[in-house]
């Protein structure tokens, strides 16, 4: 099909709802927003009615403003009722920041894949006060200019334990193929990839709604990057094999809740234009390393704005992405130079 056969998005809500409010997506289903303290300004958040208690999706950070945002929810459209489960559609802080807090005073259980489980446990307790020499490392071969690499140096990095509540051990593991009951819903489990490994995915058997998590958002892109825990990567081609999987599931009529942005119908539109939009952009970015070129001199091609400090790692670590899956691929060449940095060009 071309892109003209799909149906475009459509957005049946203009505005998320307001603070310490939620919206009723269907009968049962609850859908709230939580403020974040970054670019993305809030998550989206789903609680699923089981009768005597609620199923959450997703959390938010771990932060006074928020532990007062939840107190609302519960008190507000929760109703007070239990919280008996919360699933986290990936590791990311955003989604998983207030899970400790949820299980430590609520008593909820941890449903999730075993690599957010691992990997959330394994983030919040790896507290560093400067730099790992790895992260060091792979700014260099980013081609990070020295006077931004100086000055990370001597600055304490982010660290998951920011802005995320001490995790509890413990957790369900959902895997591939799994049905999970909630909501009065039966919901089949199928697994994203590229943005977050192993990354939940909601599709409800018995009506049209999808919880998608950051799998797939509206009007933006996921951040796909390379990151120096795994510095060989290739998750370009981990997210562009999710997307073509999960677009044979794709519907017109089906209403996805993402985990940024507002609510959408139209996913077998979207699913089209996400993995073409990468494809173009690879193609951009190949042209555009004709000549030698290291991976924090790839932006324009790639995201065609500015790029603020707010967001100078996001980019970094997806310009080094897009600029691997090419190396991978065939289609252009990596060299070490001798400032330390990788020096890509196109085949």
């Amino acid at each position: 099909m071309s892109p003209s056969d799909f149906a475009p998005l459509a957005f049946p809500w203009s505005e998320i709802p307001g603070r310490g409010e939620a919206v009723e997506v269907a009968e049962g289903v609850l859908w709230f927003s939580i403020t974040l303290p970054m670019a993305l300004k809030w998550v989206n958040i789903v609680a699923l009615d089981d009768g005597d208690s609620w199923t959450i999706i997703d959390t938010g950070t771990y932060r006074p403003d928020t532990v007062e945002e939840w107190q609302a929810i519960i008190a507000g459209p929760l109703k007070g009722k239990p919280i008996s489960r919360v699933i986290c559609t990936h590791h990311h802080p955003d989604h998983v920041g207030m899970l400790g807090w949820l299980m430590t005073h609520h008593g909820a259980e941890h449903w999730a894949s075993r690599t957010t489980y691992l990997l959330t446990r394994m983030l919040v307790l790896d507290e560093e006060k400067y730099p790992s020499d790895a992260a060091i490392q792979y700014w260099k071969r980013a081609g990070m200019p020295k006077d931004r690499l100086d000055k990370r140096r001597t600055e304490r990095p982010f660290n998951f334990s920011d802005i995320v509540h001490p995790v509890p051990v413990g957790h369900t593991r959902i895997q591939q193929g799994d049905v999970i009951r909630a909501g009065g819903r039966d919901w089949d489990v199928h697994m994203g990839n590229g943005h977050a490994p192993e990354h939940v995915t909601l599709w409800s058997r018995d009506d049209n709604l999808v919880i998608a998590g950051d799998q797939v958002l509206p009007t933006i892109s996921p951040n796909v990057g390379v990151q120096p825990a795994e510095p060989d990567a290739d998750p370009l081609a981990e997210w562009l094999e999710a997307c073509e999987r999960l677009s044979h599931l794709a519907r017109e009529d089906q209403l996805v809740i993402g985990g940024h942005k507002l609510p959408f119908t139209g996913l077998p539109r979207r699913m089209n234009d996400l993995i073409a939009n990468h494809h173009t952009a690879l193609d951009r970015l190949s042209k555009h390393i004709e000549t030698p070129k290291v991976a924090v001199d790839c932006f324009s091609p790639l995201f065609k704005r500015e790029i603020v400090d707010a967001i100078y790692g996001l980019a970094m670590v997806e310009a080094y992405a897009h600029l691997q899956h090419l190396h991978k691929i065939g289609r252009a060449t990596r060299t070490l130079g001798d400032d330390g940095a990788f020096y890509w060009q196109a085949t």
